[in-house]
């Protein structure tokens, strides 16, 4: 991509420039006074220092080595990869006039993110120098803020500073006294550029008028941060000294050669009290609920749900479905009034989280529900009281819980927007099911659907069990677990933007990037996913702004998942077609891995949206199919609704639940061996569901295949039926 390639032998990760100094390269380097010189550095190692004297101050002199390299032609699109792992930058380190080395002391990041990142921080707080174009606005200055598929609209990935600003600066204006202890930052998210800044300045200020910098501890003098190397890592820089100010401003001092001044950044920030109430008081991030809200890795995970149990010993139990590829299992929390058992005519419903393991709201929000329910069952809360005994919910908190732990590891502002997304072996799961969608619109193109080929329950392809299959243990858990328990409702709990999307997840045009694909149950998952999306509170917020590029809250903050991007072998769509289940994936936030100290506020967003959700399982029909003479269920009768191409089918006791919108119906029950039996069921708006039962009986074919088999005789008024047949066939 350049022609040229300098690189630094040795340097100092920040290097202290005196007031009124002029420009500086990456880390301190000289430059040209009429430009800075933008210079791409790796930060390999400590510099090799030479103390001199000039005005009485000290300067650093770094050798370079210019290598040639063949010309890098930029594609039009990048390959997806992984992000390298991110990168902790100390405090300056400088030499003494004697040329020795001072190390400061080691800090912690002991603040939380002022919440750029979260949009804590609306887009008025945020400003700039100069900006390139709108969408390259300060507001869009945000840690892990997504650009569109177009460079130059109004969904840019970063800040740019405008090319002929000498001077750049992004300042975020934290609106009362704040103690600022450190800066993470990342370059432009773009697939045609790369854009990112190598070094910066900080300074602050209580008015915007006036301003100071941070120093170096040991020399007082300005002090220059490393930056990023690459445009997604993010790079946490801790100020030698904590500041107490208002404002605060990063001055990008070099950025990449033959790029821009761009940045994301996250500002780490602690609020300071006010005991003059000068200024406007600060809302507090939290919850009423007594819960524990903190981040946990797998060990605590376990930990916590077996305290759960303890605690709630006659509503809960604890099971695997499987293990990771790294052997952790997949832990599920089971809650009714009789664990363990599916009772007759009880909807199974469960909750998927952490499918992408760097997604960790919905982790914790299930962590925090099952807690919830435990407590408010103890309590005798009448709503929770009537969930747990008329339904069987599943919590699944982590399907992935290899990438989770790496994304643990990182820690929630430093994992970036990527890493810990893929299970160890690096597949996405949500990509990883079977394709059902293309088998069923290649039947139904031929007119075989549903006559020869089924609209519900396709089976598994061939070429999805062989031995050399990609398919991750994960994902082969979940298909076992959707086909042992009869599932009627779910939801796939993700992170990364606020809107819930529903099935189908691909698209029916062949390589189309997207475009409406609905279901035959298009209303009801338009139901369901307004009953969400209108029950939680970040989504309803008028104000809110859009997270990244597309502003959801227009369509009530719902979309058809094809319409969105289309996702081929999703758990949304394998759901639909392999089982009864109906399932939805939620976007529960802008940011994939909110700090801990907003973790209450984020629970108390979603709490009666996850409630609210389970008790949708009660919308629609439910009964059972039995057998006229023997009152016993029927196992896998088919319920077929009038002008709705998608049937269901009954557990093994014949019990079943049809999701519907309310309306009238005419709906049919058969099974192998009965008389068809159709028969007309209303759903209200009132709760339901509408019982809806049916009996059926066996045709003549199968009672004589049920004599035969048992060694009986056949009675006379059946043979005499059976030879009236046979006459009318001859």
């Amino acid at each position: 991509m350049w022609g040229l390639l300098l690189a630094l032998a040795t340097f100092a990760p920040a290097v202290d420039v005196g007031l009124g100094a002029p420009s500086t390269s990456v880390l301190g380097l000289a430059s040209p006074a009429t430009t800075k010189a933008p210079v791409p550095t790796p930060r390999s190692s400590p510099a090799q220092p030479s103390a001199g004297k000039e005005n009485g101050t000290s300067e650093q002199h770094v050798r370079i080595r210019v290598i040639k390299k063949k010309k890098v032609i930029m594609k039009k699109r990048k390959k997806l990869t992984r992000p390298r792992p991110p990168v902790t930058a100390r405090p300056s380190v400088t030499t003494s006039p004697a040329g020795t080395l001072e190390l400061p002391e080691k800090q912690e990041p002991d603040c939380p993110p002022l919440g750029l990142e979260s949009l804590r921080v609306s887009d008025n707080q945020l400003d700039a120098s100069s900006s390139q174009s709108f969408g390259l606005g300060p507001h869009r200055g945000r840690l892990n803020i997504q650009s569109g598929l177009e460079d130059g609209d109004l969904f840019d990935g970063a800040w740019c500073a405008e090319q002929q600003d000498a001077e750049p600066w992004l300042q975020v204006d934290a609106r009362h006294p704040t103690r600022f202890s450190g800066i993470i930052t990342q370059g432009r998210n773009s697939i045609w550029r790369y854009d990112w800044v190598t070094s910066y300045k900080v300074q602050f200020s209580n008015d915007s008028r006036t301003w100071w910098g941070s120093k170096n501890r040991s020399s007082g003098m300005d002090a220059i941060f490393p930056a990023n190397s690459d445009p997604e890592t993010p790079v946490l820089n801790l100020l030698p000294e904590p500041q107490v100010a208002r404002f605060i401003r990063l001055l990008p001092q070099t950025w990449l050669q033959g790029g821009a001044s761009c940045l994301r950044a996250e500002i780490l920030a602690c609020p300071v009290s006010d005991p003059n109430g000068l200024f406007p008081e600060v809302p507090m991030l939290g919850s009423s609920d007594s819960l524990d809200f903190r981040h946990h890795d797998y060990k605590a995970m376990r930990k916590l749900m077996k305290e759960v149990n303890e605690q709630c010993p006659n509503i809960t139990r604890i099971y695997s479905i499987g293990k990771s590829h790294q052997g952790l299992k997949l832990y599920v929390m089971e809650m009714s009034d009789q664990p363990g058992e599916h009772e007759l005519g009880e909807p199974e419903v469960r909750y998927v989280a952490g499918m992408h393991g760097n997604e960790a709201l919905g982790r914790e929000l299930l962590l925090l529900l099952m807690q919830f329910l435990c407590r408010e069952f103890l309590r005798g809360d009448p709503r929770v009281t009537r969930l747990l005994t008329e339904t069987r919910i599943h919590l699944l908190p982590s399907m992935n819980p290899d990438g989770y732990e790496t994304a643990f590891r990182r820690g929630s502002e430093l994992v970036g927007w990527a890493e810990g997304r893929w299970n160890h072996q690096g597949i996405d799961l949500n990509h990883n099911f079977a394709d059902l969608n293309t088998p069923l619109w290649e039947a139904e193109d031929e007119g075989l659907v549903p006559d020869t080929v089924p609209n519900h329950h396709l089976p598994l392809p061939t070429y999805y069990t062989l031995p050399n299959a990609t398919v991750a243990p994960e994902t082969w858990a979940v298909i076992k677990w959707m086909q042992r328990i009869p599932f009627v409702l779910s939801a796939n709990l993700h992170g990364g933007e606020l809107v819930v999307s529903y099935p189908f997840d691909m698209t029916r045009t062949p390589w189309a990037a997207r475009e409406l694909t609905p279901t035959p149950d298009e209303a009801v998952f338009r139901w369901l996913s307004t009953v969400y999306a209108g029950t939680n509170r970040a989504m309803q917020d008028p104000d809110r702004r859009p997270c990244h590029s597309q502003d959801f809250s227009l369509y009530g903050s719902i979309i058809n998942g094809a319409d969105w991007h289309t996702v081929p072998g999703s758990m949304n769509d394998f759901s639909y077609l392999h089982t009864n289940c109906f399932e939805v994936t939620v976007e529960l936030s802008c940011d994939k891995f909110p700090h801990e100290n907003e973790l209450p506020q984020e629970w108390e967003n979603n709490k009666d949206a996850l409630l609210t959700y389970l008790e949708q399982v009660r919308m629609g029909i439910a009964g059972v199919v039995r057998d006229k003479d023997t009152e016993l269920g029927i196992a896998d009768a088919v319920i077929s609704v009038d002008g709705i191409n998608h049937d269901v089918t009954t557990a093994w006791g014949g019990d079943y639940w049809r999701l519907l919108t309310p309306g009238d119906y005419m709906v049919t029950a058969s099974a192998e061996g009965y008389h068809t039996v159709t028969r007309s069921c209303r759903v209200t708006f009132e709760e339901g569901p509408v019982p809806c039962n049916f009996r059926l009986t066996k045709t003549p074919k199968q009672r004589l295949r049920e004599l035969l088999a048992a060694g009986a005789k056949v009675p006379p008024d059946l043979r005499r039926r059976l030879e009236r047949l046979r006459g009318q066939k001859n």
